[in-house]
């Protein structure tokens, strides 16, 4: 039996994922070569450094689509729990930078316990979901238990404090959750207690530099020397590209220090300056096809933990494609959240990859026995 699947698991290899995610992640190197090339030392080799995580995470990816993914499911609660103690441990031997304590130094690498919660709790929500027999839809009586399961590490994240991750976690978390049938009367009290929490959250939740954000975004003032400085030269960036772009490397609002965190929350206004409307729709089409195509498997998934798993990693390309792009544009508030595959970071290049190990694994054996 053992001989004879292996070569169907090569057979069903999933091309256009693969195509699609390395299509993205060369884009997004070749982004990064232009968006630290106006900087010197340590930060102008950032690209280096991302190749060698794309690679890891490529391995990892490749581990991680090797294995059933029905063996997650019987140690997601595991991993659920050894990711919140590692949330706990940031702020007992964690490392502060700017003020937060989100970080781990193992050695020279700083490991975000944050940024691998939101596959840890998206796995022990899918199982939540899976081993639920009842065809009825779900009170609020039933939302009990995963929301307790998602309120623990949201609060944890919120603490370091990082209201971006904070924010992704629980949207990806609730988006796999959606795969359960909710009763329309739960939908409404709980939108009438996300309000509410809403009011707390901004009483005793947020850092005032958070609410300043938000304050800013919400009144429609944009204080350009202030709070309003990284959006607003965001929208100087993608407004000067117009269709053609600048070119690569000339991007003035990069080359001339304008632009802040071109490495991390603001790389796609260096692309959208240099390759103007037409690059910077053609790296959009090509995330919304990357998420349609992780839909599609789950669509097609052999069991309800595949199809849970599948679109809670589709809900992580969304929600993060969603959140940095509307910020860039002044769409959204700026939170910082990342780009996947073209924001720098060890962390969040792993999680990345391995999500996309999750969906190779649940799109090769769609068909297994």
């Amino acid at each position: 039996m053992a001989r004879t699947l292996q070569p169907r698991l090569r057979d069903e290899f999933d091309w256009p994922l693969f195509l699609l995610v390395s299509v993205i992640a060369t884009i997004g190197v070749v982004n990064l070569y232009s968006a630290t090339s106006a900087h010197t030392g340590a930060r102008s080799e950032l690209y280096i450094q991302q190749i060698v995580w794309l690679a890891a995470g490529s391995v990892g990816a490749t581990l991680v689509a090797a294995v059933d993914y029905k063996q997650y499911e019987r140690y997601a609660y595991g991993a659920y729990i050894a990711n919140l103690v590692a949330l706990i441990l940031v702020f007992l031997i964690g490392s502060s930078i700017r003020g937060t304590h989100r970080w781990i130094q193992i050695g020279s690498f700083l490991f975000q316990p944050s940024e691998f919660m939101k596959l840890s709790l998206m796995l022990a929500v899918a199982r939540y979901v899976s081993r639920e027999t009842r065809s009825e839809s779900w009170k609020i009586r039933d939302l009990v238990a995963p929301g307790a399961l998602i309120g623990v590490p949201l609060v944890l994240v919120m603490a370091q404090p990082d209201l971006g991750t904070a924010l992704i976690v629980g949207l990806v978390a609730t988006s796999t959750l959606l795969l359960q049938r909710i009763a329309w009367r739960s939908l409404v009290k709980l939108l009438v207690g996300g309000v509410a929490g809403s009011f707390l959250m901004w009483e005793y939740g947020l850092k005032e530099y958070q609410k300043g954000r938000l304050t800013s975004f919400l009144g429609g003032e944009h204080d350009v020397q202030g709070s309003g400085w990284q959006a607003h030269q965001s929208m100087v960036a993608i407004g000067s590209g117009r269709v053609f772009g600048q070119g690569f490397m000339r991007g003035t609002q990069n080359q001339q220090h304008f632009l802040p965190d071109t490495h991390t929350d603001f790389p796609f206004p260096v692309w959208a300056q240099e390759q103007g409307l037409l690059g910077a729709t053609v790296v959009l089409v090509l995330y919304l096809l990357l998420i349609l195509w992780s839909l599609r498997i789950a669509s097609l998934a052999r069991d309800r933990f595949g199809a849970a798993i599948s679109v809670g990693v589709a809900s992580l390309f969304f929600w993060q494609v969603l959140f940095n792009v509307g910020m860039v544009t002044r769409s959204l508030p700026v939170v910082g959240v990342t780009l996947p595959f073209f924001s720098y970071g060890g962390s969040s290049v792993l999680t990345i990859l391995t999500g996309v190990g999750f969906l190779m694994g649940v799109s090769m054996r769609k068909s297994a026995l």
